[in-house]
């Protein structure tokens, strides 16, 4: 079997991979938990999903390199921005959510709750 890092459709997948933070594995390596993806009938690779912890952090970190700077030199409007596109992605249901945004965004958790608020 060829590796899966050979393939074409790695090429394909990579950067989805590569976002949500996972970790792309030979199919015979897969555990229980994991993703294994099939082209053509064949088991080309399997995709190790992160913890949804460390989902977050990749999302932030997506964040800071798309704004160029990090999220805590943003002004208010920019942050408020970030709050409503991490509550769409779902980030608050995560443990401790709301306080990895904060340090992440450097205000304190009130303030991101009423970031929360003013997007209802």
């Amino acid at each position: 079997m060829t590796e899966p890092g050979d393939h074409p459709f790695v090429a394909a997948v990579k950067p989805l991979v590569d976002a949500m933070g996972a970790e792309i594995l030979r199919p015979e390596q897969a555990g229980a938990d994991d993703v294994v993806l099939a082209w053509e009938g064949e088991d080309v690779l399997a995709v190790r999903l992160p913890q949804l912890s460390d989902s977050l952090d990749h999302i932030l970190a997506a964040m800071e390199r798309r704004h160029g700077v990090p999220l805590s030199e943003l002004d208010r409007r920019a942050k408020q921005s970030v709050v409503r596109t991490l509550e769409a992605r779902g980030a608050f249901s995560v443990r401790h959510g709301v306080e990895t945004v904060a340090g992440a965004l450097g205000v304190s958790r009130f303030t991101v709750y009423n970031y929360l608020n003013r997007s209802e």
